[in-house]
């Protein structure tokens, strides 16, 4: 019985997904996107940037390594809140962690392919180490991260997926009948989903006793009226 109710469900969730799925990744990667497109423009303000140490100022460098890579984080974050499709969340994933490898190693390969210059930090040792932390090596393993971890949860088909995708199937095949009210098949349980190895059902009362033997194991008479024998035997012993 288990495994004909697992193959009515299969399929189901294997691309919708529920919204929330997403949702907390998704806003941290487009926050994330959004400090590693504008600090090389605002960090100037505090002395916080990379020279040269002038706000607003468009370099090649800063649009390779830094504005380039906001937007992927950004924009792969934004999919991965809005969609519901797991497709369409994967790509949000896959544009985190591309975003997030390229803050870690854009600096090192801007030189060899001309990408422009990158410059040197501001203030002492201290402020130089959270400036690279900051702009490129801690912000990429934050994004790669959060990009790495959104794929690892899309790649698994969950209870809380068959059951989003069931009731957005219902929902669409209600829509089509006009509207019609009618009944909807129950909800799908994780037993239903992944079923256990346990027999599917408990034996029944009395099942397995010997015909002719009633649950003390007395014997009965062959014709199986339990109720005139036992009428009969405490009629005698009264």
């Amino acid at each position: 019985m288990a495994d004909v109710v697992n193959e009515g469900a299969r399929g189901l969730g294997a691309w919708h997904i529920p919204r929330s799925r997403g949702a907390v990744s998704g806003l941290l990667l487009m926050l994330l996107g959004i400090w590693g497109a504008l600090i090389p423009f605002v960090g100037p303000y505090f002395d916080f940037a990379f020279t040269p140490n002038s706000a607003w100022t468009w370099t090649s460098a800063r649009f390779w390594l830094e504005v380039l890579p906001g937007i992927a984080a950004f924009v792969g974050g934004l999919l991965l809140l809005a969609s519901t499709n797991r497709g369409t969340a994967a790509l949000g994933a896959w544009l985190a962690i591309g975003a997030g490898a390229w803050f870690i190693i854009g600096p090192t390969l801007a030189a060899p392919w001309h990408l422009g210059s990158i410059g040197t930090p501001l203030g002492g040792s201290a402020r130089q180490a959270l400036e690279w932390i900051s702009f490129y090596y801690g912000l990429g393993a934050v994004v790669l991260f959060l990009g790495s971890t959104a794929w690892g949860r899309l790649s698994v088909r969950g209870v809380r997926d068959v059951a989003a995708a069931r009731r957005h199937r219902e929902r669409t095949a209600l829509r089509s009948r006009g509207g019609r009210e009618e009944t909807l098949a129950p909800p799908v349980s994780e037993p239903q989903v992944y079923p256990s190895d346990r027999p599917s059902s408990a034996p029944a009362p009395g099942a397995g006793r010997p015909t002719g033997v009633d649950s003390a194991g007395s014997d009965l008479p062959a014709d199986g009226r339990a109720g005139a024998y036992g009428r009969h035997r405490r009629r005698d012993n009264g």
